[in-house]
């Protein structure tokens, strides 16, 4: 049990470390791509006419909801990869090596996948109302 808080308390203590050490920049960069990501993902959802992407995890057979979610960590998968670079670049600058593979991954999954996770689904939403609303910008206009 002793071990448990340990480590819980090195690692709030370390997360809270990066927000104003090296690499701060990433706190901007990583939300910033799972924002655009998520908007570009949305779009191509809303004008499938596929419903809410968290909507779809939550009410989906086993394995759609399996098929649903890998898509969205096939869509971060490049922002994940560049969470956990820039971690290890932290790293070794502050602690002079890559000690904590875990803190590198939670940090990733926190800054790339779960900003992706909760802005999907109201862009989906958002593009989805206005072409229904604006039913001729959804279709191609060429012949």
């Amino acid at each position: 049990m002793l071990l448990a808080i340990d480590f819980l308390t090195r690692f709030w203590t370390d997360m809270m470390g990066r927000a104003d050490g090296p690499m701060t920049f990433r706190f901007f960069l990583q939300p910033t791509m799972a924002l655009i990501t998520a908007l570009i993902d949305g779009i191509r959802a809303a004008r499938a006419g596929k419903p809410p992407y968290a909507w779809l995890i939550a009410h989906s057979s086993g394995s759609e909801r399996l098929a649903t979610w890998r898509e969205g960590v096939t869509a971060t998968t490049r922002i994940l990869l560049l969470g956990v670079v820039m971690d290890v670049i932290y790293q070794v600058r502050v602690y002079g090596g890559f000690r904590y593979p875990l803190e590198a991954f939670v940090l990733a999954v926190l800054l790339g996948f779960i900003p992706y996770l909760i802005l999907r689904g109201p862009f989906t939403r958002l593009t989805g109302y206005w072409l229904r609303r604006h039913p001729h910008h959804g279709k191609d206009s060429r012949p």
